[in-house]
C-alpha cells in the first residue's frame, strides 16, 4: 500500500492520502504483533519469520501490482521459505 501511495507523487503534500495512512497503520499493527510474539517466545525462535515480509512483499508485487517475477527470483523464494521452514522445525 506503501507503494500505491507513493508512486507518482511529487509534493509532500502529495504523500498525505489514504493508501500511505492505511499501509502505516498496517505497519504499525505489524509491529506490534512482533513485540507480542517476542513478549511470549524466544527470540531465536521468533526472528526468522521477519523473512515471511520478503515473501509477502514479493508475491504482492506479483499480485497486486502485476510485476513480473523471474525463475530465478521465485526459486529464491523457495529457498527462504525452505530454510525458514528448517530454522522453524528446529526450534520446535
Amino acid at each position: 500500500m506503501l507503494k500505491i501511495g507513493a508512486t507518482g507523487r511529487l509534493t509532500l503534500w502529495a504523500f498525505l492520502n489514504v493508501w500511505i495512512v492505511v499501509g502505516l497503520a498496517l505497519y504499525g499493527l505489524g509491529a506490534a504483533f512482533w513485540i507480542y510474539g517476542m513478549s511470549k517466545l524466544d527470540l531465536i525462535a521468533v526472528y526468522p519469520f521477519t523473512v515471511l515480509s520478503f515473501v509477502l512483499v514479493y508475491c504482492a508485487g506479483i499480485f497486486l501490482l502485476g510485476e513480473t517475477p523471474t525463475k530465478t527470483a521465485l526459486a529464491g523464494v523457495v529457498l527462504v521459505l525452505l530454510g525458514l521452514y528448517l530454522v522453524a522445525r528446529g526450534s520446535a
